[in-house]
């Protein structure tokens, strides 16, 4: 009976792992032609991932143009604005289909537009800001090269 039980839950353990890695960590994605991973999202799912990164863009585009006037007034604001607070609000069920490495960039992204506002407040310098733009997207490049987004065909 004792040897059961340990029979159960060692396969128990092993069952939860294997769902944890599959949410957590891998996500619902397959190898693609153009040799990226292709993460296989609903229609409404890869409209919200995409409209997460046409805001990354547009902040990018009013960060470079506002340090372009040689000012910092306005950058935190369109940094904020796509920062980790703009995260909320994703669903769990999406969440669990992206990768993890794919997730883990994402954060970061979210993050250092985060920073990039706080130096901008408290730095003051736009180059600053244009270094930081810079290296945050070195995360985009480095997503856009690794994943793409497609629908599953039916």
């Amino acid at each position: 009976m004792k040897q059961t039980c340990w029979v159960l839950a060692l396969l128990f353990a092993v069952l939860a792992g294997g769902l944890a890695y599959q949410f957590l960590w891998r996500g619902s994605v397959v190898p693609a032609s153009d040799g990226r991973a292709a993460i296989q999202l609903e229609p409404g799912e890869r409209d919200l991932v995409l409209g997460e990164m046409r805001a990354f863009l547009a902040a990018t585009q009013r960060v470079l143009s506002i340090a372009n006037r040689g000012t910092t007034e306005g950058i935190a604001q369109a940094a904020r604005a796509v920062g980790a607070a703009a995260q909320h609000g994703v669903p769990p069920s999406l969440m669990g289909k992206l990768p993890g490495e794919f997730k883990l960039l994402g954060l970061d992204t979210h993050n250092r537009f985060d920073q990039l506002a706080l130096d901008a407040e408290q730095i003051d310098d736009p180059s600053h800001s244009l270094q930081q733009l810079a290296e945050l997207l070195g995360n985009c490049i480095a997503c856009h090269g690794a994943y793409r987004i497609d629908t599953p065909t039916r």
